[in-house]
């Protein structure tokens, strides 16, 4: 039984590494585009929840919903402000100019909230359900069931609306896609409101998980959600999903089988496996550039 709870809880943290990746993955897919600082909105939309929730005392609905519109906002000023001049400039300048854009909301933060870890709301209190030996928490059941929700209705979105498949038609050729009339300005645009707010659902439940926030709370799991999106293969939703997934149970296995101390490196090493056996990652194509 102890091997079912951990692989449940597993789960629920791959199910929020998966909401995180797939912001990486449409960004990369349709822009061309690593956005780092991604991890960032992950604690910017942790801290939006308890202003909201803690300080404002708004239902716990509503502070969610607004710390998706704040994270929105700040997703898509960063894509104008800071990506959007260097989409035709060279992968070093757009790194370099996305560790930037972290350290500066992670400088921020700390003017804002202090240089402490916050205590997080604990805005769901549901009952454990006991099935005969087997305990799954309350919080690991809503985690599980919005993350896997959420990842549903991307997919849906993608695949049936008009958006969506501009997103996609963007992604296989942006000056195509250009002369059918689409916008590719307004598409990346909203592929990072999307991305943006993902991850500020994946900070509140993340939050959830572990009790706290704190400035840098977003880095880990950023860097982490970046690893199963590769594990996935890049540009790939369905990979990222599946990275994300993964990556939660390899990581919750290896704390509770082998070390806590070591898990990390065992996630790393998983990835360093996989890409040596797969080099596009578990789901990723192979693609040929035209010269």
């Amino acid at each position: 039984m102890n091997f079912l709870s951990n692989l449940i809880s597993g789960l629920s943290l791959g199910s929020i590494y998966a909401l995180i990746a797939l912001g990486y993955t449409m960004v990369y897919g349709i822009a061309k585009m690593l956005n780092f600082a991604h991890g960032d909105i992950i604690m910017v939309g942790a801290f939006a929840t308890i202003v909201f929730i803690n300080n404002l005392g708004l239902p716990m609905i509503v502070g969610v919903l607004l710390s998706v519109v704040v994270c929105v906002v700040v997703g898509v000023l960063v894509e104008r402000i800071a990506y959007k001049p260097l989409r035709s400039s060279p992968p070093l300048s757009v790194l370099i100019t996305a560790i930037g854009v972290s350290y500066f909301l992670q400088s921020l933060a700390q003017v804002i909230f202090g240089t402490n870890q916050k205590n997080f709301p604990k805005f769901i209190e549901i009952t454990p359900v006991h099935i005969n030996e087997l305990t799954i928490k309350g919080e690991s059941i809503v985690t599980m069931t919005v993350t896997f929700s959420l990842m549903v209705a991307l997919s849906l979105f993608i695949s049936k609306t008009k958006i969506g498949k501009a997103m996609r038609a963007v992604s296989e050729d942006k000056q195509a896609a250009e002369l059918m009339g689409i916008s590719v300005n307004k598409t990346i645009t909203i592929t990072f409101a999307i991305g943006s707010a993902l991850a500020s659902v994946a900070g509140s439940f993340y939050g959830l998980t572990y009790g706290f926030i704190g400035p840098y709370s977003g880095s880990m799991p950023g860097i982490k959600a970046f690893v199963a999106a590769v594990f996935g293969g890049i540009g790939s939703i369905p990979g990222a999903m599946l990275g994300g997934i993964l990556l939660g149970i390899i990581e919750n296995l290896a704390k509770a089988y082998v070390s806590t101390e070591l898990s990390d490196a065992i996630v790393f090493g998983v990835l360093i496996v996989v890409l040596l056996v797969k080099p596009t990652g578990l789901l990723g194509k192979k693609t040929n550039e035209k010269v």
